[in-house]
Order: C-alpha cells, then structure tokens, then sequence
C-alpha cells in the first residue's frame, strides 16, 4: 500500500500554502520525521499452519461496529481540501463502514456533518471559557455523536514555520463560535476534572487524545476516561516527543483492560495497522491520508483510503497467520 501517489495527487490539486499547513510539523519536525520509520522498525513474528481462507477485519470503537480498525483522525478546516469539507469526509467514512472523529476547528457546521449519517466522535479542546467546551460537548450529544475526544497535549497551538492559509475558512462547528475572541482558544490549566465534567455535560463516554505516558493514561481512567489515544498530534505540537509505537506499550500496560486503546500518528499501511493492534491498540486513527484523498477525489477518494487500508490489512493478516482482528496478540512482535 503506497500513498505516495495519493499525496502527490493532493499536492497538485491544492494551493501552495494549504499543501504546506497540512504537511508541516513543528520546529524541526524531529517527530514528524520519525513517525513512520518507527512503525517501520518493528518486526514480526508470523504464524503458519493456520487455515486463513477467511479473513475478519471488523471489530468495535466502544461498543460501535466498523467494517476495520481505521478510522478518521480530527483534522482542522478539511474545505481547504474540498469546498464540501468535512460533509464530504463523513459521505467516505459513511460508505466505508468506518468512523469519524469531527474536529472543533471544523470548516463546516456540526448538524450539516450530522445529518450525512456516519458514526463520529466530537474533539473538543478545553476552551479558556469552560462555557464553551460545555456547549459544544452538549451540541455534539445532541446531534448524535457517541464520543467525545478531549484533546489534551495543547496547552497553546506551537509556532511553526508554516503559518496557517490566508484562505482559512474561520471555525463554523456552531454558529455561536463564529464571533467569540481568545476565550475560544485552548485553555492552559487543563486538569483531569475537565474530563469528568465534560462527560457529565454531555453524557457520553470521554476519550483522551495525546497520551504518552503510561501514568498519565492512569489519571485518565481514574477519573472515567472510556478510552486514549496515544498521539503524538501529527508531529504538530511538541517536537522530539516519543513515537507513537514506543509509548503504546507503556499505556497498554498501564490501562490495562480498563479502557481501549488507540493510536494515532504516521499508521499509512496495513503492516502498521497490525503492528498497533499487536502492541495493544484496539484501533488507529489516521489524518493527513484522508486530507490527501479528500483533496484529491471527495468522499469517493476518502472512500476507497479506507478500503484500500482493509483490504490491505486483510492481506497481512492472511500472511501473519491470523484469521481476525480478535486474534492478534503481542507475540506477534519480535522483541
């Protein structure tokens, strides 16, 4: 599974400076670097004599039926990439049996994403005003979403070299955001309470996105995380921080089965898919891949990213030795 084409095609299509935000990291980009030598460094350790005739890549997301474990990773001001949008991503996921995660800092409106009918889980970063974190986790409720993703690894949005597009759309997830100042900005006294209280606002199940310690994924579930997501936000926040396949591992072992697990960052084949699922992850997200198709065919490109992500999965299960998503465990990784 080469992606190359797909992100050369996206490139083409896309404004110099929009094709720069989306690719950027930050500082040197030292993670962004890394990210995918290091799902590339692991190793593993096949089974054989195993009757793989039949391959099942189809498991849950808290509860939620997906045709595989990939899905969409929240990622800002998708109509940059395609005048639909966001609308456009979840006709993908949609079609695709898969999930969306619908970012804050959408360029579309929540209840027009809502009304595509793809399963999602809301982002939300807590705001400065608590006011409005809690508006938005009750908002998404309302429209149906089933989670909510807490972001919580950007105390303040890094300076990068790449700054964002002039033709930047502003944030539109609700009308009431259109006209707010710095207190819709991201707080920086975010504690484990906010993850309590936003689950009590809205009544849904709370998952913690950018977690790369295994203490701190424990503070999360002590106070009711439903989940984690081991992120590294795209190489976008702080630079040098550990690659996603290194830190899961501490996580896993640190949850347990408390919670499920997820990881995020630089997954761009099924060996990777597998290598998450074999160190513990319950399923991965992924980001600019879907910007790349989206850009470059809407919702039929983001489509058939994520078929080609399982049908490729379902080869190197078949070639692993492993009949289903259920069946891989950890010593499947050579150590």
């Amino acid at each position: 599974m080469d992606l190359t084409d797909l992100e050369a095609k996206a490139r083409s299509v896309l404004p110099d400076d929009v094709y720069a935000y989306y690719r950027a990291g930050a500082d040197a980009e030292i993670t962004l670097g890394e990210q995918e030598h290091a799902w590339a460094s692991i190793r593993l350790r096949p089974r054989v004599l195993n009757d793989v005739s039949s391959i099942d890549t189809s498991t849950t997301l808290l509860g939620l039926g997906v045709t595989s474990p990939v899905a969409v990773a929240p990622t800002a001001l998708q109509v940059l990439a395609h005048d639909g949008g966001e609308v456009e991503t979840a006709s993908g996921v949609r079609e695709a049996g898969s999930l969306l995660v619908l970012s804050t800092r959408s360029g579309r409106r929540l209840d027009d994403v809502a009304a595509v009918g793809a399963p999602f889980w809301q982002q939300v970063y807590v705001m400065q005003d608590r006011g409005i974190s809690d508006e938005i986790a009750r908002a998404a409720a309302e429209a149906g979403a089933q989670a909510l993703v807490i972001t919580v690894d950007t105390a303040h949005v890094t300076r990068k070299a790449v700054p964002i597009p002039v033709t930047a759309q502003p944030t539109r997830l609700l009308p009431s955001l259109e006209t707010l100042d710095e207190r819709a900005q991201q707080a920086a006294d975010v504690v484990p309470a906010d993850i309590a209280r936003l689950a009590d606002v809205s009544g849904l199940p709370v998952v913690v996105k950018g977690v790369l310690r295994g203490d701190d994924a424990r503070r999360c579930v002590e106070v009711g995380a439903a989940g984690v997501i081991v992120s590294t936000h795209g190489g976008r926040q702080l630079d040098r921080v550990v690659p996603v396949p290194r830190a899961l591992p501490e996580v896993v072992a640190a949850v347990g089965s408390d919670v499920e697990v997820y990881a995020d960052g630089g997954v761009r084949s099924g060996l990777d898919v597998l290598a998450a699922l074999a160190l513990g992850a319950r399923a991965v997200f992924v980001g600019r891949p879907v910007l790349w198709a989206l850009a470059a065919g809407g919702a039929a490109q983001v489509e058939d990213l994520l078929d080609r992500y399982r049908s490729d999965l379902a080869d190197k299960l078949a070639l692993a030795g492993v009949r289903s998503v259920s069946q891989i465990s950890s010593d499947l990784i050579a150590t």
